[in-house]
């Protein structure tokens, strides 16, 4: 019961990912809202948790998108769970795929409101309240756009990348108020995304790119349960402290991370730049 007394508010739980996020914090004893934009879906997952772990397991509907509903679910949750200790960040679309210049631009913009607005803004939303408790834990949801180039997928890498810089940037601002803001890779999931990604087939990723997909999705992807186990460590206190990671569930040893803490304050296990020295060349600067 790794966050039994914790609260957390956890977007896009309506299935996938979202959904097995929330059944782990559920086991691990958290008081929990969940939301999505389908909100049939969100009640049906939330009424399940509730009745298989007894605990208090809220579901509204909410768009990330959408400020003024970002705005009224924190104002809900914060009065049916009495704060919010945990925030992950799960929300978020492919969005179009092609071309830059050939996509529906209301789409990509779009993609890019919901996977980087959608995280900004929840983070805006609680912080006051976890400044005001002088500690608090959020954690946003990466993904392969963030360190790979992904041509066709413009508007997911771009948001995704931008979402990991962000997670960087909060946790320098928030370090001196105990919050810790993390982001997780959680591999490549054979999940609805994949389907939407292997049916539209984009072009300009690939046919290596797409026969990689499609094998990953034949052999099962990444399970769920490795991403969702990653963030019940990140939301516990055996995290305390550790803060502007991204890290990749699926690879890296996150539970040693307290051990080597002092290692850690620098950009290992972040977003960062290769110079030629980093691959062994022997020009470019130092």
């Amino acid at each position: 019961m790794r966050l039994k007394g914790r609260t957390a508010l956890i977007t896009g739980a309506s299935q996938g990912l979202g959904a097995e996020i929330a059944a782990q914090f559920a086991s691990e004893g958290a008081a929990l809202m969940l939301c999505a934009r389908d909100e049939a879906g969100v009640r049906d997952v939330a009424q399940r948790l509730s009745r298989q772990y007894g605990g208090q397991v809220e579901a509204l509907r909410c768009d990330v998108g959408d400020p003024a509903a970002v705005d009224m679910l924190v104002a809900e949750t914060i009065r049916r769970l009495g704060s919010i200790g945990v925030l992950v960040n799960n929300a978020g679309i492919y969005g179009p795929m092609g071309a830059i210049e050939e996509v529906d631009w209301q789409d990509w913009v779009q993609a890019i409101n919901i996977n980087l607005m959608g995280t900004v803004y929840p983070c805006r939303a609680v912080i006051p309240g976890m400044k005001a408790r002088g500690k608090g834990k959020i954690i946003n949801l990466s993904g392969g756009g963030a360190t790979n180039p992904l041509p066709g997928i413009s508007a997911y890498a771009a948001s995704k990348a931008a979402s990991v810089r962000f997670t960087e940037t909060l946790a320098l601002e928030l370090k001196p108020f105990g919050i810790d803001v993390n982001a997780v890779a959680p591999g490549a999931l054979a999940t609805r995304m994949m389907d939407q990604l292997l049916e539209a087939k984009p072009q300009a990723a690939g046919e290596a790119f797409l026969a990689r997909m499609q094998k990953l999705k034949d052999n099962g992807g990444t399970p769920l349960s490795v991403g969702a186990k990653c963030c019940v460590w990140l939301a516990s206190g055996a995290s305390d402290g550790i803060t502007g990671k991204l890290v990749a569930a699926q690879w890296d040893p996150y539970e040693t991370f307290p051990a080597h803490a002092a290692e850690l304050e620098g950009d290992i296990y972040t977003l960062r730049r290769i110079v030629p020295k980093d691959r062994g060349k022997d020009w470019g600067n130092d």
